[in-house]
């Protein structure tokens, strides 16, 4: 494909996929600045409560609602066609409708609470018309497949005793539906929305405010400083990057839109195919969502769910997300040595030291929250409401740097430089500091709301399917039929699991294949544990399931992910996404591991275990990426690989390993899987030195 039409074909797409986060068409004028300012109010109320505490009862989660509603009716416009102000003048109606609808329970908080069960017609009309304006607001805002499969749900709540089989039930009336889902806090106002009104905004505002400030671009430049000069460089640049983005943002498309942006261009540069360029940056992005301490909304939702703290999912995640990014990185090294990639050039690498001078204030909100959340064990929101004041004043002070210091020295110098805020100050030094301060702070409150208004709307959504599935005892129903399906089997129920995650992911965001999961298999994989007396913990299960919600989230047809990284690299996007699935198939291994061997989620086991057993792990990483690449030092015979599959799993493994009557130590075990590794290798370099490079691809 030529540059030109790279380059033509190139924004629009990414502005395609962008809109699932941001809003579908630029609304600028009056219209604009109204919707600027609910954005920016919708976050100021977030940290209010965030410093000061929360609104009791669902009041919080009223409030929350009526925003997002708000903002999704008004940013995501059916059509892409303007009204007389910007907007359509039906977009307006039901953004004020929705909103009012959304703060009925925040006005009349006390007769709502004291009505479960004995509703008044007006509250079930009022009810019923909100969760119409959800189901709409997500359909726009996030996909079309949510809301149908909430009105599946919904359906079977008033259908059951039509059902046949297993999953009949008694029914329900409508009534009795918009009762439960409206009225209690077992629905609409359930987990995923408290979840997303309190820790999930924050760490979201927490995320724009390190973006505007410039610590994305300061992640991605350190890491072509550290990585862009070896082999295949900018595509191990990405993986670094992508892995540190993926901390603060948890998002799998911001990710890919912001890292990839300038990642793919340089992979292509360097000789990677667009589709590969595209691929990695896809699955290095949507594993971002299970990189600490951030990681995406499902994981404060599970904490949630769980009723445990998120230190604990963090602690717990942190290994299979090294692990993870340690396969994909193998596997983007194998394929540069199998392609013969080059690195940057020396005048291509930012230089390293300036590099990491010159932007280390960035890194000082992350540790702030690193620290109040595992070292001070603060909660959540209290901990991101701090550190994005952190963030304010490094933005506050760093622009007081260079409108008094830095940039008036540059322009004694009469220095040339491009830099947007250079330019800005030049053209008014005296305004600088103010203008910069408020479009980077008024940006980033902007921002974050704009990017919440649709998990808001899609966790409102998983709500009602959570409403359903208690009022019905759906998912008691289900882990029965799943259980008797397996026969019992736990690996058979867990492949069960990973088909259904992958069948909905492919439509659903992360969240939302989680949440569901959560309450339709993930009670069957605990049941068969405790009939087996496997004593699987119950953070291993629900691990289990999000994990293969992130995979589905780049699986073609759908993965949007894939999509925004084919915008870019101007290549077909169910090619880059079957080649993103392939190189995150190491998330299709890792949650098996860790079901079976606990001690990967740091239950069960001390720290000099740990440092025996990472190691070990990582080499099992590798395997598991020359097996996927069919390549190490030179192409590998069937017969090798297959026997690096089988090395991957020996080394990433249980505390002993069991072969019919014969039992194997973990030593043994790892003793046998080194030893061969160092025997395949000499083998290969023999045939390498026989054949010569011209054969190494072909053997």
């Amino acid at each position: 494909m030529s540059d030109a039409r790279e380059s033509s074909s190139h924004p629009d797409r990414v502005q395609q996929v962008q809109a699932s986060e941001i809003g579908r068409i630029p609304i600028r004028g009056l219209a604009g600045h109204i919707i600027r300012w609910i954005a920016v109010s919708m976050s100021l109320f977030q940290l209010y409560t965030g410093f000061f505490g929360e609104l009791p009862g669902s009041k919080q989660l009223s409030i929350h609602l009526a925003f997002a509603l708000v903002l999704c009716f008004l940013l995501f416009p059916p059509i892409r066609k303007k009204g007389k102000w910007g907007i359509l003048p039906m977009d307006m109606a039901l953004a004020v409708l929705s909103g009012a609808a959304a703060l009925y329970l925040f006005v009349n908080y006390e007769h709502v609470v004291t009505s479960v069960g004995d509703a008044e017609t007006y509250d079930l009309v009022i009810g019923g018309a909100l969760i119409v304006f959800v189901l709409e607001a997500t359909r726009r805002s996030v996909s079309p497949i949510l809301p149908f499969i909430t009105l599946v749900f919904l359906v079977y709540a008033y259908l059951g005793p039509y059902i046949p089989g297993e999953l009949a039930h008694r029914g329900f009336t409508v009534k009795r539906i918009i009762d439960h889902v409206f009225m209690t806090g077992e629905g609409l106002w359930g987990i995923p929305l408290r979840v997303s009104a309190t820790f999930v905004f924050l760490f979201v505002l927490f995320g724009a405010f390190l973006e505007r400030i410039g610590a994305g671009e300061y992640l991605i430049r350190l890491s072509f400083s550290t990585m862009g000069r070896f082999r295949g460089g900018p595509a191990k640049a990405a993986v670094v990057a992508s892995a540190a983005m993926g901390s603060i943002s948890g998002s799998s498309i911001a990710n890919t839109v912001t890292t990839g942006s300038m990642t793919i261009p340089l992979m292509k540069k360097v000789g990677f195919k667009p589709h590969v360029a595209g691929a990695v940056e896809v699955a290095a992005s949507t594993n971002g969502q299970l990189m600490p301490p951030i990681m995406g909304a499902a994981a404060f939702i599970m904490a949630e769910m769980l009723g445990i703290s998120y230190f604990q999912i963090v602690k717990a995640a942190f290994i299979p997300a090294v692990l993870s990014y340690t396969a994909i990185f193998s596997i983007v090294h194998l394929e540069a040595v199998k392609e013969n990639i080059r690195g940057l050039t020396q005048e291509e690498t930012p230089p390293l030291i300036p590099t990491i001078l010159s932007g280390l204030h960035y890194i000082i909100p992350l540790l702030v929250l690193i620290w109040l959340l595992l070292v001070v064990m603060w909660t959540p929101t209290t901990a991101a409401s701090w550190s994005i004041l952190v963030a304010a004043l490094v933005a506050l002070f760093n622009n007081l740097y260079r409108s008094a210091i830095c940039f008036p020295r540059k322009r004694m110098r009469r220095v040339e430089d491009t830099e947007p805020a250079y330019v800005d100050y030049l053209r008014n030094p005296k305004r600088f500091f103010l203008r910069r301060n408020a479009a980077e702070l008024l940006g980033a409150l902007e921002m974050g709301a704009r990017n919440m208004a649709g998990i808001a709307a899609a966790c409102a959504c998983c709500g009602i399917i959570i409403g359903v599935v208690t009022l019905t005892g759906l998912g008691l129903k289900m882990a029965t039929f799943i259980t008797e399906a397996a026969g019992g089997n736990l690996l058979l129920t867990l492949i069960f699991s990973v088909f259904a995650s992958i069948i909905l992911g492919m439509g659903l965001p992360t969240t939302a294949t989680y949440i569901i999961m959560a309450a339709m298999t993930a009670p069957a994989i605990l049941t068969i544990s405790q009939d087996l007396n496997l004593g699987i913990p119950v953070i291993a299960v629900h691990l289990f399931v999000f994990y293969y919600g992130i995979v589905a989230d780049d699986t073609p047809p759908v993965g949007l992910c894939a999509y925004a990284a084919a915008g870019i690299a101007g290549s077909d996007p169910i090619k880059t996404g079957w080649k993103s699935f392939r190189l995150d198939l190491a998330a299709f291994t890792l949650p098996f591991m860790f079901i079976y061997n606990p001690k990967l989620l740091m239950i069960g086991t001390d720290f000099l275990e740990l440092l025996y057993l990472i190691p070990f792990c990582i080499l099992g990483m590798f395997c598991w990426s020359v097996f996927i690449q069919g390549y190490w030092v030179v192409k590998t015979y069937p017969l090798e690989r297959i026997l690096f599959l089988g090395l991957a799993f020996l080394l990433v493994n249980p505390s002993h390993l069991s072969i019919g009557t014969l039992h194997l130590n973990l030593h043994l075990v790892n003793g046998f899987a080194v030893t061969a590794m160092a025997a395949i290798y000499i083998w290969q370099r023999v045939r390498k030195v026989k054949h010569g490079p011209g054969v190494l691809a072909k053997a």
